[in-house]
């Protein structure tokens, strides 16, 4: 119990500190390193990200970049030092070694967390460099993937909230690669050639970052990113996403026996790196982001009682991710809820958040901040994050600062141009 009392404490003072010193640098193999010590714990959380998400599928090939992801473990190695998926558990089991993994549109991650000892670190990180470089993609594995794929595909076609997920994002993306859902005769095309192929393509030096979190020095960081990677092809810089095109606005109505129905609202609205990005994380705690603090919480749920929770909020990617907003009602109502939900997002539009609405969101938000760093592993996501996205690397530091500079103008300007009434798609999934 003292023992974990006093790593408790350890990660509260280093994340109550202003600052988080993030050095970064680049290989010779041109990969991005970023590197944040933290020397309280004998821990290393590393992350490694490609622009490899499923954005990146091949043309007329969806599911490959979301497959060539989940397979990277079922197996690694070559010849006789080649190890099969239990192998590759039982490895990171022995040295009390976690690895994780995660896949959105732009990017593809694995993640380790392992003891900075070297003899458990060093080869925890012999495994990772090995599931990176040289997967073996087993057929019967993909087989098994893909059964289990397809199985979840045919349970979603009954579920109103994936029916809704699917059919938003056709309607706001059109054929932007953001659009573009996996079927499952897509998933019936898939082969062990393509899962070979685009890890070729999409997982090499170039288009790599690491970022280290924990007990290590910058010398010692220098030389895991460098082994890490080291058997990567050089490959190119990744090609930069087409931005979306806005969409017709519009209601879509889609039957379902639910008895409640599934409403989302939204449009391609922000880009990483957006000028307009803190005036609308600030505005949106208003509108939608602040829970029971927030205008569309208190119109629709707490004056009318028309849904338990409603909430909006921004996404931003490398091209144009979400504005949305988004709730579940009784299907009789939604017709109601939908017009109360129009009603107070044309007047937060039309007016923005009031001086005091502005005031707590602020608060809000810079008093919550340090709860997104208070371990090494929201840490490696942050920084991770930054470096992606290329960021400024004084971003944590800076970020009360800058939600305390924006203004009542700034926020009714940038909604202005990122949220377009015209442009709103909105899906009803249910509803009488």
């Amino acid at each position: 119990m003292k023992l974990i009392l006093t790593c408790l404490l350890a990660l509260a003072t280093f994340a109550a500190n202003a600052g988080v010193p993030i050095q970064s640098w680049t290989t010779p193999q041109g990969s991005r390193v970023l590197l944040v010590e933290n020397h309280n714990l004998p821990m290393l959380d590393v992350q490694v990200d490609f622009a490899a998400g499923s954005a990146y599928d091949p043309s007329g090939q969806t599911g490959v970049a979301a497959m060539t992801h989940g397979l990277l473990d079922a197996g690694a190695g070559r010849g006789k030092t080649a190890l099969d998926e239990n192998a590759i558990a039982d490895r990171f089991a022995d040295v009390g070694a976690q690895l994780g993994g995660s896949l959105d549109a732009d990017r593809a991650s694995l993640s380790l967390r392992v003891l900075s000892n070297p003899a458990e670190r060093d080869a925890a990180l012999s495994v990772l460099r090995r599931i990176l470089s040289q997967p073996q993609f087993p057929q019967a594995a993909l087989e098994r993937e893909r059964a289990r794929a397809i199985a979840g595909l045919r349970e979603a076609q009954t579920q109103p909230d994936a029916i809704l997920g699917k059919r938003f994002a056709q309607l706001a993306y059109g054929k932007h690669p953001y659009g573009q859902i996996t079927e499952e005769s897509d998933l019936k095309r898939i082969t062990r050639q393509k899962l070979i192929d685009f890890h070729r393509d999409h997982y090499t030096a170039r288009t790599a970052q690491v970022t280290l979190v924990g007990d290590l020095s910058r010398e010692q960081a220098e030389t895991i990113a460098r082994d890490l990677l080291a058997d990567l092809p050089a490959g190119t810089p990744p090609t930069a996403l087409p931005d979306a095109d806005l969409p017709k606005g519009g209601i879509t109505r889609i039957p379902h026996p639910a008895s409640q129905a599934h409403i989302a609202i939204g449009m391609p609205a922000l880009k990483r790196g957006d000028p307009d990005q803190m005036a609308l994380t600030v505005g949106n705690y208003t509108l939608g982001g602040g829970g029971f603090n927030s205008r569309l919480m208190k119109e629709v749920r707490d004056a009318r009682g028309l849904a338990y929770g409603v909430y909006s909020y921004f996404a931003p990617q490398a091209s144009q991710g979400l504005f949305q907003i988004g709730l579940e009602t009784k299907a009789e109502q939604a017709e109601q809820a939908l017009v109360v939900v129009n009603a107070t997002l044309t007047k937060f539009l039309q007016e923005g958040p009031s001086e005091a609405e502005l005031q707590a969101a602020k608060t809000n938000l810079i008093n919550s901040f340090a709860l997104h760093l208070d371990n090494n592993h929201k840490i490696l996501e942050q920084v991770a994050d930054i470096g992606f996205y290329k960021r400024p690397l004084d971003s944590l530091d800076t970020y009360a600062q800058r939600v305390e500079a924006v203004t009542l103008t700034q926020v009714r300007a940038a909604f202005a141009r990122h949220v377009k009434p015209e442009n709103l798609v909105t899906v009803i999934v249910g509803g009488k």
